[in-house]
């Protein structure tokens, strides 16, 4: 089971009702951070987050908005008697400004170790810290610096038979080992595996998190199928569309586009422009789209 908050929705800066875009996702009690602007550790703090079960902070890019809440964050997690390494993974640019960054943290109680991540191919690495059978993938974006995405993947175990373990005389004490993948031999001889004591398969639940960014092709297969996209909308209005290509933006417009398209179940906008005061005009419009969509408020949540 994954929890998931939306610590905040905006771009650029954050404003009295509004903080930063940044994405909390809990799984059974561990979890990871993506992007830490200004204020993020308010903002999870108003939504009732514990920011002591934070074990990996995933950076998409260097702009402002999205990493110099790190200091502080980190500091704090500090302050929650925290003594085990924490990980940060960030785009190969962006490393030598997170590295100066977080140097004004001084000596933290705990380790903290930066991976770097390349932000010209993708790539695919297992969030064991967090769970074992939780991958992250990543995108290469197209923005006004090299930018990420995330794409989070929870495998979930097969449908566990006790029936069957049952009739097959298996001692309940091998049963966990089973479910998990595990191949186990009795005494008498006799080898099991899992296929022997599950009854199906589970599809995995996949959150995939996009901002600051063209509306590119690639991000329809990157985020085919998922579970929620997140996904950014700097506006709603179409006259700003040349203006936010330029940026390296999109449009709430695109969003929704590149979730029909991708087939997602859910979509939530974010990272809205601080001009861009009531995206909730544009609702019916976005609607007619992709009717899954969310016109997402800072603390939006849900489980999956």
């Amino acid at each position: 089971m994954s929890e998931i908050c939306l610590a905040g929705t905006g771009g650029m800066l954050p404003l009295k009702n509004r903080f930063l875009t940044s994405l909390y996702a809990e799984y059974n009690g561990k979890a990871i951070l993506i992007d830490c602007g200004e204020c993020t550790q308010v903002a999870l703090a108003q939504h009732g987050i514990k920011i002591s079960r934070i074990e990996i902070i995933l950076i998409t890019h260097s702009h402002a908005d999205h990493i110099t809440g790190l200091p502080g964050l980190l500091l704090s997690i500090g302050n929650c008697s925290r003594t085990e390494p924490l990980d940060i993974y960030v785009p190969d640019s962006a490393e030598k400004m997170i590295r100066n960054l977080i140097s004004v943290c001084g000596q933290l109680p705990y380790e903290v170790n930066i991976h770097t991540l390349p932000d010209d191919i993708p790539t695919t690495f297992t969030a064991d810290k967090v769970d074992s059978m939780l991958t992250v993938s990543t995108l290469p974006l197209v923005h006004s610096v090299n930018c990420i995405g995330y794409r989070l993947t929870q495998a979930k175990k097969p449908v566990f038979a006790p029936d069957r373990a049952k009739s097959l005389e298996i001692p309940v004490k091998y049963w966990k080992v089973l479910h998990s993948g595990g191949t186990v031999t009795l005494d008498d001889g006799r080898t099991f595996k899992p296929s022997d004591v599950v009854k199906e398969n589970r599809p995995p639940v996949t959150v995939t998190y996009v901002t600051d960014t063209l509306p590119i092709p690639s991000i329809v297969d990157f985020a085919r199928g998922s579970d929620l996209l997140i996904c950014e909308g700097m506006y709603g209005d179409l006259s700003k569309k040349q203006s936010m290509n330029d940026k390296g933006h999109m449009l709430m417009q695109d969003a929704c586009i590149i979730a029909k398209d991708a087939d997602v179940k859910k979509l939530w906008l974010t990272h809205y422009s601080p001009a861009e005061s009531e995206p909730e005009t544009y609702y019916d419009t976005l609607h007619e789209i992709f009717p899954e969509v969310t016109i997402s408020h800072d603390g939006e949540k849900t489980v999956l």
